[in-house]
C-alpha cells in the first residue's frame, strides 16, 4: 500500500490529525471486513518485517502485531532486552540505525515511569523506519484508538456530546501506567465527546496531558471534567471505563523505597473504587463497560459487570488486531 502516512511514527495520537486517525479508522473497518470474510490481504505488507522490542510482558499487544503482521504477509521478530545487546548498553541509536536496515518498522513497549517515552522518541530520532509504540510511561496509542472504533461501531461515527467516564478503580496486582487513561483523554476529546475523569486526589494524571486535553475539547465543542466521586462519575454516563493506574504522580520520589510505601498506603485507602453492579445501575441503561485488559477481577470489577450485558470488552480486543494491521499497513506499506 502506497500512502501519505508511510514513514510516519505512531508513538501519541495527538502527533496524527484527525483526518490521519480517520484514515486508520477507516482501513481498520475494511480490514476487519476482510477478515470476517476469510479474504486475504498478505499482499499489502509481504516479506515486511518488524521488530517488537518488549521490555514488559504483553498479550494482546504482542499477539495482535504478531498476528497482524502475518495477515498482511509479513513477519514479526520478537524482541526482549535479555535478547539483544541492550542488556550490554547499546544506545537507542545503534539500536535503531541497524533494525533500520534490516528491515521495515520497529515497534517498541517501554512502560519504566520517566524512561519509556524518552527511549522510544530516542529510537525515532534515529531510525530510518517508522516507530510504532506498543505502550510508554505516558501514552498506548494503539489501545486507544482501538477503543475509539469500538465506541464508534456501537454508538455510531458522531460521537459529539456522548459521555465517558474513565475512573481510577482499585487494583494490587502491579502500579499499572499512567499511558491507557492519558491517552482516552487526549483522544477521545478531540471527537468531541464528555469526559469525566474520576480518581482519587492521590492518583492524579499528568497536568500537562490533561491541559492538553481540555485544549482538545474545547476546539472540538466537548467537555472534560474531573471529579474524585467514583460514583458522581458513574451517573448518566454511557460508557465507563474503569482501569487502575499508579499513584506515581502523587509521591515526591516514586521510585525511592518512602515512596514505594505511601503509593501503596495511598492505595489501600480506596477499595472501594471497585466497578460493581450498584455502580453499573447508576450509568444509562444502555451503558458500555469498557477495560484495556486484563482487568483485575474482584478488585477493578465484579464478575457480573465484566461478564454482563454491558461489558464489550472482547469486542474491544479484537480490535487491537484490525487498528494494527491499518496502522502498520499505513506506515510501513509502500517500501521497496
Amino acid at each position: 500500500m502506497d500512502s501519505i502516512l508511510r514513514g510516519k511514527d505512531f508513538i501519541a495520537t495527538q502527533d496524527w490529525s484527525k483526518g490521519e486517525l480517520n484514515t486508520i479508522l477507516k482501513l481498520s473497518e475494511e480490514l476487519k471486513l476482510k477478515f470476517a470474510m476469510n479474504e486475504p490481504t498478505d499482499n499489502l505488507l509481504r516479506a515486511q518485517t518488524i521488530f517488537m522490542m518488549f521490555f514488559e510482558q504483553s498479550t494482546r499487544t504482542r499477539n495482535s502485531i504478531e498476528a497482524g503482521i502475518t495477515q498482511l504477509g509479513g513477519h514479526a521478530h520478537d524482541l526482549t532486552p535479555d535478547k539483544m545487546q541492550i542488556s550490554h548498553g547499546e544506545s537507542a541509536r545503534d539500536t535503531a540505525k541497524v533494525l533500520s536496515r534490516f528491515g521495515h518498522g520497529i515497534a517498541i513497549r517501554n512502560c519504566f515511569f520517566g524512561i519509556g517515552n524518552q527511549y522510544l522518541n530516542n529510537v525515532a530520532e534515529h531510525a530510518e523506519v517508522p516507530i510504532i509504540s506498543m505502550q510508554d510511561d505516558y501514552y498506548h496509542p494503539l489501545q486507544g484508538i482501538a477503543d475509539l472504533m469500538t465506541i464508534r461501531e456501537k454508538l455510531g461515527n458522531n460521537l459529539k456530546g456522548t459521555k465517558v467516564t474513565v475512573s481510577w478503580a482499585y487494583a494490587d496486582t502491579h502500579a499499572k501506567p499512567l499511558s491507557v487513561p492519558q491517552t482516552q483523554a487526549l483522544l477521545f476529546t478531540r471527537f468531541g465527546m464528555d469526559v469525566t475523569f474520576a480518581y482519587p486526589e492521590e492518583f492524579p494524571l499528568m497536568p500537562a496531558i490533561m491541559e492538553q486535553a481540555r485544549k482538545n475539547a474545547e476546539n472540538s465543542g466537548g467537555r472534560l471534567q474531573v471529579t474524585h466521586d467514583m460514583d458522581e462519575g458513574f451517573n448518566g454516563a454511557q460508557i465507563v471505563i474503569p482501569k487502575n493506574w499508579g499513584g506515581f504522580l502523587g509521591v515526591e520520589d516514586p521510585e525511592s523505597d518512602e515512596g514505594k510505601k505511601e503509593i501503596k498506603a495511598n492505595l489501600e485507602k480506596y477499595k472501594d473504587w471497585i466497578c460493581d453492579e450498584r455502580r453499573m445501575d447508576l450509568t444509562d441503561k444502555h451503558s458500555l463497560y469498557m477495560h484495556a485488559l486484563p482487568a483485575d477481577r474482584g478488585h477493578e470489577v465484579t464478575d457480573p459487570v465484566i461478564d454482563g450485558p454491558h461489558s464489550v470488552i472482547y469486542d474491544e480486543a479484537e480490535n487491537r488486531l484490525h487498528t494494527a494491521k491499518a496502522i502498520m499497513a499505513l506506515t510501513m506499506g509502500g517500501r521497496p
